[in-house]
């Protein structure tokens, strides 16, 4: 939002300091200023030159060398204007001049002519589109003055307010509200130009007539309140140049004085409005009510739109005149030929505003505005200042009768609110007396009552949706003596430790184990997936029950009911770009409803060789570092499959595959990628995934019990062997051995390595450790446990490799 300093001095004197330094300090109590910019400032070094001399230009047959008299001295420049001629006035832009766009003027030869600045066009200079030959001058225009004391423009200076900075203030939208906050911040007196006797002089030029308009405001529709009066006798022509130059300076084209006042007024006091042809409005009635569905309007931009039954409109007898809150229509606009004009000053329903113009991606400063939430009580001032404007710009126009109003009751009550000198000042740690914080109050209008305990009474306009306890008036008082001159002292709290929360204790647990142990990367996928990912891998459940109604995009359009979707798409990128990897992923899954499950997803990849086995022996490390008690069993094995991959998925792997059971539950499973899924995600290579549902484990502390076990004084003695596998038969069958042993002395079992011998076998080596914390076992023996443990495979068809 722009705002013009110049505007602003007409309701407060501005100290006499650097502009930067005002902008800095609206910044830190107000809203944060993000440029300021100079307006026709240019024009104050922009002399008026005399053309002496055209000569043809020796290298260029369209280009002229012009000199020219500036009154007191003389130059000559390059020129290509093709209304240049002798005894022409126009405006000279000497070196170092910098023109609107930033384009400063620098010394240049011009096909190798030295060119001592520039004659300028209109566009040049930023006066208007004119057209591509030289601003020309009155003939009587006095050599060597400049641009700005002839054409007598005022400069201006602008600060670019972040608009998102003043969301929550709907009273800054207007140039009065900024005012105000310039008054206190620099404790300068506002000039109430709006005083009841202001409001008493333009009342005693209302009529006694008949309005020509009849207004009705359906109870459904979004309108709150609705204002409106009827001019007659108008005259529509260029608007004085002191409104031009306001408008022009903030971005909005000046168009005829009666349009120009609708804006100037909505910039002044923050509530716009719209003026109506009254010659466009069949018969009497004008009506606000909800549009039909694909109702049809034309706005002023002269496009079509197409309307729902929740937009709401204006209408006369025949038509939609207004999109309620947005834009006018194209069919009821002031133009030249307009003699009687109809003024509408409405307020809207916020929410009801944004809706109609974010579906139609219609932005106005009116929809900008009126989403803000105004205030009812300020449309009624807005009307008699449009009034006032008209009647001095159009000086034969006659008010037509007194306002009607139609809409909700309005309120001027203000709304009170109890606080105390104590609680601001602890709030905010300063020690203000009671008289300072009753001056600020009543610099902002608030109302003020007590001494040391306040009942402050805060204006309408600020208790829409600013205002409303006693933390917001604290804030006031903060922001307005300054957040940076509170003083800076340690908080006095007890820096006591906090305990985890179950969840919490376990993801770090899960980040810990990944990480410094597993080697792995943690990646993060959205909770939200698509459709389309989700059939290319194949999965069984595309969660239709879980898919979103206003989804940002078909990419994400539903709840994931998986993990491995996600895990496969970074699976395949990063197999593009490495030959091996492990990364997890700690993340939540959606299958209902009712509760959302905890899932850890761990993937290991290699392009030559399957890493399943390594995959098992991090799981089984993992699950002791959490001091779980578990089996990780055959599918054949299992009581009840995993519910985290659908048994017929065709995505598992028909041999590596395991189920996981933790205290007597299957809460997981291991398993390799199919081939047939990897090539769906151009993965070339040996995919293993983990998925381990830990939601219960999230949900109370666990509890991990300790057993002490002295280490052992005598040597654990291991050996290996390599046994053949049927390619068919999972290489965990083997380890069920171990079982039937019944050797105290053997303390752990575990597969080391599988191999692919050939397209019906595999070579797996086994690990055999044997200890005794009594004693060191002899070599005879072990050789007899070694014997026994080869006799067992056998025995289950696994024989020793040759």
């Amino acid at each position: 939002m722009l705002i013009s300093l110049n505007w602003i001095k007409d309701f407060v004197d501005l100290p006499a300091e650097n502009i930067h330094d005002i902008a800095n300090t609206f910044t830190m109590k107000t809203a944060e200023v993000e440029e300021v910019k100079k307006v026709n400032a240019h024009l104050d070094i922009i002399k008026i030159a005399e053309i002496t001399e055209i000569e043809k230009h020796p290298e260029a047959d369209k280009l002229n060398l012009v000199s020219f008299n500036l009154g007191d001295s003389s130059a000559r420049v390059v020129c290509g204007a093709p209304n240049v001629k002798v005894g022409l006035k126009v405006p000279y832009a000497a070196i170092g001049t910098t023109l609107p766009g930033g384009f400063t003027l620098e010394p240049k030869k011009i096909r190798g002519v030295l060119s001592e600045g520039m004659l300028c066009s209109e566009t040049e200079l930023g006066l208007g589109d004119g057209s591509s030959g030289l601003m020309e001058l009155s003939a009587d225009a006095p050599l060597g003055v400049s641009l700005k004391e002839y054409l007598k423009i005022h400069t201006d200076t602008l600060i670019d307010v972040d608009n998102k900075s003043l969301t929550h203030r709907p009273d800054l939208w207007g140039y009065y509200g900024i005012a105000r906050e310039f008054s206190a911040i620099y404790d300068k007196p506002l000039k109430d130009k709006f005083s009841k006797s202001w409001q008493g002089n333009i009342e005693a030029k209302f009529s006694n007539d008949i309005s020509p308009i009849n207004l009705k405001v359906k109870e459904n529709s979004s309108c709150l309140g609705f204002w409106g009066i009827s001019i007659d006798n108008v005259k529509v022509e260029d608007s004085p140049q002191w409104i031009k130059d306001r408008l022009e300076a903030v971005g909005l084209r000046a168009i005829n004085n009666i349009v120009d006042i609708s804006n100037y007024v909505m910039l002044e006091l923050g509530l716009p409005l719209h003026i109506y042809d009254r010659a466009s409005i069949s018969g009497k009635d004008v009506t606000v009510h909800l549009a039909s569905d694909e109702e049809k309007f034309t706005t002023l931009d002269e496009i079509e739109r197409s309307l729902l039954s929740t937009d709401t409109v204006i209408c006369d007898k025949d038509k939609a005149l207004v999109l309620a809150g947005v834009m006018g229509g194209a069919n009821s606009g002031v133009s030249e030929n307009t003699k009687n004009v109809f003024i509408e000053v409405a307020n809207w329903k916020a929410e009801e505003v944004r809706k109609t113009s974010t579906r139609l991606g219609l932005r106005t400063d009116s929809s900008t505005r009126f989403e803000k939430s105004l205030d009812l009580n300020l449309c009624y001032r807005s009307l008699l200042r449009t009034i006032e404007l008209i009647l001095e710009l159009c000086p034969d126009a006659k008010i037509i009768g007194k306002p009607i109003y139609d809409g909700i009751k309005i309120n001027p009550e203000r709304q009170v609110i109890n606080t105390s000198k104590n609680y601001i000042n602890s709030l905010l740690g300063l020690e203000l007396s009671g008289e300072e914080i009753i001056k600020i109050f009543e610099s902002l209008d608030f109302k003020v009552q007590g001494d040391e305990e306040f009942q402050v009474s805060v204006p309408t306009y600020r208790s829409t949706k600013d205002i409303q306890g006693a933390h917001d008036l604290a804030e006031e008082i903060g922001r307005i003596v300054g957040y940076d001159t509170i003083p800076i002292k340690s908080p006095k709290l007890a820096v006591n430790p906090v305990r985890l929360s179950p969840y919490k204790e376990m993801e770090r647990k899960v980040q810990d184990f990944m990480s410094l142990h597993a080697k792995s990367l943690e990646v993060m996928n959205y909770p939200l997936i698509g459709k389309k990912l989700l059939e290319k891998a194949s999965w069984n459940d595309l969660n239709e029950d879980l898919e979103l109604v206003n989804a940002l995009s078909v990419e994400q359009d539903r709840m994931r009911p998986s993990l491995v979707p996600g895990l496969l798409e970074m699976a395949s990128i990063n197999a593009k770009n490495f030959s091996d990897f492990s990364f997890f992923e700690w993340g939540r899954i959606y299958k209902d409803f009712k509760k959302e499950q905890n899932i850890l997803g761990l993937c290991l990849y290699s392009k030559s060789n399957s890493r399943f086995i390594e995959l098992l022996n991090t799981t089984e490390k993992f699950l002791n570092y959490l001091g779980l008690n578990f089996q990780i069993v055959t599918k054949e094995d299992s009581r009840k499959k995993s519910d985290l991959v659908n048994s017929d998925w065709k995505g598992l792997h028909p041999h590596e595959y395991m189920d996981i059971v933790v205290r007597g539950k299957t809460l997981g499973c291991a398993f390799s990628v199919h081939p047939i899924v990897l090539r769906d995600f151009k993965i070339k290579g040996k995919l293993s995934i983990l998925q381990l549902n830990l939601t219960q484990f999230c949900e109370q502390t666990l509890q991990k019990i300790h057993k002490y076990q002295t280490i052992s004084k005598f040597p654990y003695s291991t050996f290996d062997c390599t046994v053949l596998v049927p390619k068919n038969v999972a290489a965990g069958e083997t380890l069920k051995i171990s079982k039937k042993l019944k050797n105290k002395d053997l303390k752990s079992m575990k597969i080391v390595k599988v191999f692919s011998l050939n397209d019906t076998e595999n070579a797996v080596t086994l690990r055999f450790s044997f200890g005794n914390s009594e004693k060191t076992l002899d070599s005879e023996l072990l050789k007899n446990y070694e014997n026994q443990c080869l006799e067992e495979l056998s025995k289950a068809g696994f024989n020793l490799k040759s």
